[in-house]
């Protein structure tokens, strides 16, 4: 029986050392480049201060009925507002038919907390901040907010009635998570 170079390289198992360097060396390339992709990836990921922001918790004992205050989320002022019965049955006579972005006091709150209206403090025109949310600042004529860069007025729920402005005050994305604190986000 002849030995050939080949049958010298040949194991038990017919695998040559060959096939081995080949996905050693493969094997050791694709380590590599993840190494150095992973950076160029990890990158791309939003930064703390954004994970920071992405959800706010807000603290709704402090606010007496008819109050409202400002916070931030998302580098947005957020109104949060705690509507007296006369301002939900004000709001309630109104026709939703007769609004420009035509919606009901029930379409912007939750069901069981329809005292509580959250609002983006964000003019619909042009992204003025509307004055209303403070104690002492003009709340328009309708009760609610006013946008003192070119007049828009809101209601006590946060619909356009006066102005320039296409539509309501954005309601954000919330839940409550008790009965007194509400997460934004």
């Amino acid at each position: 029986m002849a030995t050939t170079p080949d049958a010298m390289t040949d194991d038990a198992d017919g695998v040559r050392r060959r096939d081995f360097i080949y996905v050693a060396t493969g094997a050791f390339a694709a380590v590599g480049a993840a190494a150095v992709a992973w950076p160029f990836i990890n990158q791309m990921n939003p930064s703390a201060d954004v994970r920071a922001l992405a959800t706010v918790e807000i603290d709704l004992s402090s606010i007496l009925p008819g109050q409202a205050i400002k916070t931030i989320w998302q580098s947005k002022p957020v109104f949060v507002r705690n509507l007296t019965a006369a301002e939900q049955a004000e709001a309630d006579k109104v026709a939703a038919g007769d609004l420009r972005d035509p919606q009901t006091l029930a379409d912007r709150t939750k069901e069981g907390n329809r005292n509580w209206l959250v609002t983006l403090g964000v003019c619909t025109h042009l992204g003025c901040v509307p004055l209303g949310a403070s104690e002492g600042e003009n709340k328009g004529d309708y009760g609610g907010y006013f946008c003192p860069c070119h007049g828009s007025h809101y209601d006590t729920a946060g619909r356009i009635r006066r102005g320039p402005a296409p539509k309501n005050l954005e309601v954000p994305t919330y839940a409550f998570k008790s009965p007194t604190l509400i997460e934004i986000g």
